[in-house]
């Protein structure tokens, strides 16, 4: 890549690089909302049964996630500092390290699906709902690591448009096969859940395809055998000085939203039901300060790459602004429409009204969630990676799990507790992220991070 092409890429407007990155994001979560949509057709029971699977699923996506988020942050240093030959490395071990890292957890989940489910306390009817589609999801989810790491090579790259590309199609695909394979249509057999496992698998296998070849096209970086079995553990070091952490913040959350998950099983099916609508629909809300997050990652990781920390720090302070007016529009339209979107997929009016009043509680959460977002990825663009974790473990388990609890379960609140619990965990995290920032604490791992590319 030319010199003249990474300070394009640096320079290029926030919108310009977001919204391929939204469409691209949303589209990893459609597979979820389709096969929950779906899905509901057969049943708010079929639907409990998989939002439980979904959980086991999205903990090992989050395995993949780290090797995706550590090789981004590096790519953009190297290339920051116009350094091709050192991002081609870290890009062949990005992609090796999560395919053997993707069989491992395939092998595990194909093997051990019934024994995961019973640990998270799944009810005996769910079980022919969730088992199946555990297994099959859950044991091909190298492909999906393959793609979180092409995914992150091509955004370092600049190439937001060709991943959002194949994304878009991937879940076209999904969708047509979805209607075929659940309902039995064209000649197909009728496989239910089975059905929208299948979908998702075969899609993800086309963008697999679809992504190494863009890789090839637009990076000139064919995939090659030594990509698999010559890893180098100083390519890999940086990759997991910055995605380990990334790994355990995000293990964490997962963590603590599983056993906030149990505590929701335990108020019933109807309960779990909604609890599973209302976060698919916040998951859409979240995608925006996801997509802004790791835009303003990319230009600051080549800014630090590039020895420019005060516009760094000037970047991260223009696009939180910019993050948290979008949130705010967008939730209000979201919560505005809730009866509505809520209605596509149940009609129960219990399910329709309880998960209206949880969204109309994420005014108030999701300004605090765009916070974590958009600073966390900018802290681990300068290298500093660890503070968010130790910070997100502190508020997840010392906040989120014991209000859940105490709210939820013990005061007897419901999924209005839990909503509540959520609220002041982001704020929490949120806020204590921008006083890291605003300190400039960050800057003495950035000095360190650009030593060792220049080096």
């Amino acid at each position: 890549m030319s010199s003249n092409h990474i300070n394009k890429v640096r320079q290029v407007g926030l919108f310009a690089m977001t919204w391929p990155i939204f469409i691209e994001q949303l589209s990893h979560i459609l597979p979820g909302v389709v096969d929950t949509f779906m899905v509901s057709h057969l049943g708010d029971s079929a639907v409990a049964g998989l939002a439980v699977a979904n959980q086991i699923v999205g903990f090992c996506i989050i395995l993949f996630s780290f090797v995706g988020i550590g090789s981004a942050v590096v790519l953009t240093h190297y290339l920051g500092a116009g350094d091709r030959a050192g991002a081609e490395r870290v890009a062949a071990t990005a992609v090796g390290v999560n395919f053997w890292l993707g069989m491992i957890v395939s092998l595990a989940i194909w093997a051990f699906s019934n024994d995961m489910l019973r640990l998270l306390h799944l009810p005996p009817p769910l079980m022919p709902y969730a088992q199946p589609f555990l297994a099959l999801m859950g044991g091909t989810l190298f492909l999906e690591s393959i793609n979180i790491s092409f995914g992150s090579v091509l955004r370092a790259h600049g190439h937001m448009r060709e991943a959002m590309y194949v994304s878009i199609g991937m879940n076209v695909l999904n969708l047509i096969l979805n209607v075929v394979l659940i309902f039995g249509l064209l000649g197909a057999p009728k496989m239910g859940v089975i059905g929208a496992a299948l979908s998702t698998v075969i899609s993800r296998a086309v963008a697999c395809v679809a992504l190494a070849w863009v890789v090839r096209r637009q990076l000139k970086l064919g995939v090659r055998l030594a990509w698999f079995v010559n890893l180098s553990r100083a390519t890999l070091a940086p990759i997991l000085r910055i995605g380990l952490p990334a790994a355990g913040e995000n293990l964490c959350w997962q963590a603590s939203f599983m056993v906030i998950t149990y505590f929701v099983g335990q108020m019933g099916v109807v309960q779990l039901a909604t609890f599973s609508y209302a976060i698919q629909l916040s998951m859409i809300m979240m995608m925006l300060g996801i997509s802004i997050g790791i835009s303003t990652e990319i230009m600051i990781g080549h800014m630090i790459g590039a020895g420019e920390f005060d516009e760094a720090y000037r970047q991260l302070l223009r696009s939180l602004r910019v993050g948290l007016g979008v949130t705010v529009v967008t939730t209000c339209v979201v919560v505005l429409l809730a009866p509505w979107l809520l209605g596509f997929f149940s009609k129960d009016p219990a399910i329709v009204a309880g998960g209206a009043v949880l969204l109309r509680i994420s005014l108030l959460l999701e300004p605090g969630r765009t916070f974590n977002l958009v600073v966390i990825n900018s802290l681990r663009a300068t290298g500093d990676a660890k503070f968010p974790v130790f910070m997100g473990a502190c508020s997840m388990w010392g906040v989120a799990v014991p209000l859940a609890w105490l709210l939820g379960l013990h005061l007897g609140w419901g999924l209005i507790g839990v909503w509540i619990a959520f609220t002041c965990d982001e704020w929490v995290r949120g806020l204590a992220m921008y006083a890291r920032w605003k300190s400039r604490v960050w800057e003495k791992h950035a000095h360190a991070v650009r030593a060792h590319v220049a080096a």
